[in-house]
């Protein structure tokens, strides 16, 4: 069995190895880092970067906490013991240009130990989303391909159940409308018959390696396309859905809040600049009302 060491030293490895990357791709920016202790149990590294030539803010934020679970908690897990451990990389990139895509990624791991009469609970989770202001059809079909790529590589049937899960997942309720144009997203994904415990982190790891390569392909189709007053505006718009959801229907949001979080790394989600244009209607045959009509669940965006 891999220890949580392990998993932990893993995944900080990624999280330097993406904060490389994109300071390579930004070019301008750099991150500053935050150490940081969890009353109860463990800590972590926020690292944050801002202002760049294409990165307006974006966090990458590695934590490994461990103690006691709140009531609310147990009752969501549907656990009786109260001593966990949890550890993962999350992230959320915003950049300044309309025509470049916000994106989200986390992979986390959680344990707790046997008790009486109840064996141990362990588990990965994670997932990858994209949210463009704009959708693009080939950058969407490039996203979810290799997203299926990673997926294959280990168990045929993940792609399709985890594009599923996500459609599912970043939903936005009260707008009947997705976050963007979905990815993957799983929980509790657990070692079978058809997968080890060690498959599945090496899954979770590739996870976590596709988004240096992913995101860098996607800011670099776009990033000098010309966009105008309107464009950002629009831009702002979609940042109030992103702000919704996270607020509305975010599990991590949820769990960090409600297990004593950092309340900074937990909020990094947010982008700096949103607007609430009340009534807002694009106009009719605009690239603005396109993307609103492909905001749905079910589309199959691999080639």
């Amino acid at each position: 069995m891999i220890s949580k060491e392990q998993i932990a030293a893993d995944y900080r490895d990624i999280q330097n190895e993406i904060c490389q990357a994109l300071e390579a791709l930004d070019g301008k920016a750099t991150f500053e880092q935050e150490l940081w202790e969890r009353d109860g149990g463990g800590g972590g590294i926020t690292r944050v970067i801002q202002n760049g030539n294409i990165l307006e803010k974006g966090g990458v934020n590695f934590s490994a906490v461990h103690g006691q679970l709140p009531d609310s908690v147990k009752r969501a897990l549907k656990v009786e013991d109260d001593n966990f451990f949890a550890t993962g990389v999350s992230i959320v990139i915003h950049p300044n240009h309309p025509w470049v895509p916000i994106i989200h990624m986390n992979i986390r791991y959680f344990e707790m130990p046997a008790t009486d009469g109840h064996p141990p609970v362990r588990w990965f989770g994670g997932g990858i989303d994209l949210t463009p202001h704009y959708v693009i059809d080939a950058d969407a079909s490039y996203f979810h391909t290799h997203l299926k790529s990673v997926c294959d590589t280990y168990n045929s049937d993940f792609y399709h159940r985890f594009k599923l899960w996500a459609d599912d997942y970043f939903y936005i309720k009260h707008r009947n409308e997705t976050r963007g144009i979905g990815g993957i997203f799983y929980d509790r994904l657990a070692a079978t018959d058809d997968i080890s415990w060690e498959e599945i982190f090496e899954f979770s790891k590739a996870l976590g390696r596709s988004f240096a390569p992913i995101y860098t392909e996607l800011v670099n189709r776009n990033r000098n396309t010309p966009f105008g007053d309107n464009e950002q505006l629009w831009q702002y718009q979609r940042r109030s859905r992103y702000t919704e959801f996270n607020l509305v229907y975010d599990a991590g949001t949820k769990f960090g809040l409600e297990t004593n979080g950092r309340i900074e790394s937990i909020l990094m989600s947010l982008p700096p600049t949103a607007k609430w244009v009340y009534n807002y209607q694009p106009q009719l045959g605009s690239e603005e009302e396109r993307t609103l009509s492909l905001l749905k669940k079910g589309i199959n965006w691999v080639a």
